[in-house]
């Protein structure tokens, strides 16, 4: 499945990455960014007060050596990093919001960018629930592949999430802000030409400031991603777009009123693509791709809103047919 100096340095890393759990005492996740902070810095173990001691710091440092000799691509050390991260959470499960978004998925959104962004323009993306960075780097790494000129923006609240994504930007050398905030306070960051976000389902524990949204609930807590949806294409230029991961139900919910009043004063809903069934657990966990563009002066609604339901990502020839539907939809809609 991956190519045998991928399959060689995974093994490298994780036993590196494990002889500094032991050593630091630390979790998975602290001990991943530990050993990547380490190669960024050219292969040095940082050992303060004598942790890791000799005989561990002299194993990683053999680790490293070999490490070295093996030459990877951005993108094969992004999917590296991905198979890393995922052997982690096997023995130290994350909660739903917090896993890694897939390839598959990841994959779905390049080629959406890659066919609404305007060719030979540096293009910024910006993910406000970035997490570990997984949605984010693989567009970045991917449209870098496809020759575009692209800077990326995220944020979140979760101080560990967010070092993963920092060393992870860093290996990769990629172009990427990193804010450690609430994505729904003040951001410091410029109108951008894409919002992408693999949302975080729940609510939102800060009524004061779900107020302040068109999407808020009159009464209670509002959904977190309904906020985080409205408060993205707040710094989306005019005409840019927003990519989501929504739950499928989300225009039938309790809140969903609140939503539609602010999509239809604010975006153009231009298009749902509705995942397959196989990448969820039941009905209720299903989720779709929702494509929102930014209200500007050379921009309107579609007359025919893309509705797609991809049968399947494992097989290729169902990509295909989903991909060739999208192109001749926009190019029937004129979609700027």
């Amino acid at each position: 499945m991956f190519p045998e100096k991928i399959e060689e340095s995974f093994h490298l890393h994780l036993e590196a990455i494990q002889l500094l759990q032991t050593a630091l005492e630390s979790s998975y996740l602290d001990a991943y960014v530990e050993h990547v902070e380490n190669i960024i810095d050219q292969y040095q173990v940082r050992v303060i007060d004598g942790v890791p001691n000799a005989e561990t710091t002299e194993k990683v440092n053999e680790i490293y050596r070999k490490l070295q000799t093996i030459s990877l691509e951005q993108e094969e050390t992004r999917k590296l990093s991905q198979l890393l991260l995922l052997k982690g959470a096997q023995t130290e499960p994350l909660q739903p919001n917090h896993q890694l978004t897939p390839d598959s998925i990841g994959f779905l959104f390049v080629f959406l960018i890659e066919q609404l962004a305007k060719k030979g323009q540096p293009l910024t993306v910006l993910d406000l629930s970035v997490g570990m960075g997984n949605l984010l780097l693989t567009i970045i790494s991917n449209l870098n592949l496809a020759n575009y000129q692209i800077s990326g923006v995220g944020v979140d609240n979760d101080e560990t999430l967010l070092g993963v994504a920092a060393v992870n930007s860093q290996w990769l050398n990629t172009d990427t802000q990193l804010f450690h905030q609430d994505g729904l306070q003040s951001l410091l960051v410029d109108p951008v030409d894409v919002a992408v976000g693999d949302l975080p389902v729940g609510y939102y524990p800060i009524d004061e400031k779900a107020q302040e949204f068109v999407t808020a609930a009159e009464n209670g807590h509002t959904f977190a991603h309904h906020l985080l949806m409205e408060q993205s294409m707040n710094y989306v230029k005019e005409g840019g777009f927003g990519l989501f991961l929504v739950p499928s139900n989300f225009l039938e919910t309790e809140q969903s009123d609140y939503l539609k009043q602010w999509i239809g004063n604010n975006v153009y809903l231009q298009g749902i693509i509705q995942l397959p069934d196989e990448l969820f657990k039941n009905e209720i966990s299903r989720k779709s791709i929702l494509i929102l563009q930014r209200k500007g002066s050379d921009v309107n609604q579609v007359p025919e809103v893309l509705l797609a339901k991809l049968t399947s990502l494992k097989e290729p020839k169902y990509v295909t047919a989903f991909f060739q539907e999208f192109i001749t939809w926009k190019k029937s809609n004129e979609l700027n």
